[in-house]
Formats: C-alpha cells, sequence, structure tokens
C-alpha cells in the first residue's frame, strides 16, 4: 500500500515538475517555485524530496507521520520567504520534527 503511494507521489511529481522547470533539479529550487507548484501536489513533492534527501536517491523509505507534520510547516515558511532555498527548509523543518519525536521519546 505504502509502495503504491510513494509511486503515485512520484509519478505526480514528475508531471508537476516538468511544468514547473523541465531543467531544473528540485534540490535547486527556490520556495516561490515550489509554492507555483499546484497545492495539491505539493504534499507529493515534500514526500518525494524527503525521501530523496534522507537516502540520497528517489525511493526509499516514507515516514508518513513526520511528513504530515512537515507539509504545513514548509508551506508557511516558504510563503514567509519565497526567496529561500526549498531544501533548506525542508531540511530544516525535519529537524524541527526529529527534535520534537526525541524530546517525546525521552519523556517516555
Amino acid at each position: 500500500m505504502k509502495l503504491r503511494y510513494l509511486v503515485l507521489a512520484v509519478a505526480a511529481f514528475c508531471a508537476q515538475s516538468a511544468q514547473a522547470d523541465a531543467k531544473k533539479p528540485v534540490s535547486n529550487w527556490s520556495c516561490e517555485e515550489f509554492l507555483a507548484v499546484e497545492g495539491d501536489f505539493q504534499p507529493k513533492v515534500i514526500y518525494w524530496a524527503t525521501a530523496k534527501a534522507k537516502s540520497g536517491k528517489p525511493g526509499g523509505v516514507v515516514d508518513i507521520e513526520g511528513t504530515e507534520k512537515v507539509v504545513p510547516m514548509i508551506i508557511d515558511d516558504c510563503k514567509k520567504e519565497p526567496s529561500s532555498s526549498f531544501m533548506t527548509k525542508l531540511k530544516s523543518a525535519w529537524g524541527t520534527v526529529e527534535a520534537e519525536a526525541k524530546k517525546l521519546k525521552e519523556k517516555l
């Protein structure tokens, strides 16, 4: 089931990225370029970019719960600073979510 979502996300991402800028990889996108992607596809781009950032290649394990927390953070941060790097915002949001998860785990 998870594999199907990943495949759908990659397919949707490929279709959208072709419209956004056919020659520019997501790792070089600005927040403005990310925000230009249709709203329904933005979470899919984040899923794909997260998997790529964490494994170094598209695909891999997807942390659905964590990504659901990261999506609104990135969208909000990118709206505040559209000229910033999308991947920098992605990594920063994941750092925040992982730090919160670590604190929660330590309390248990």
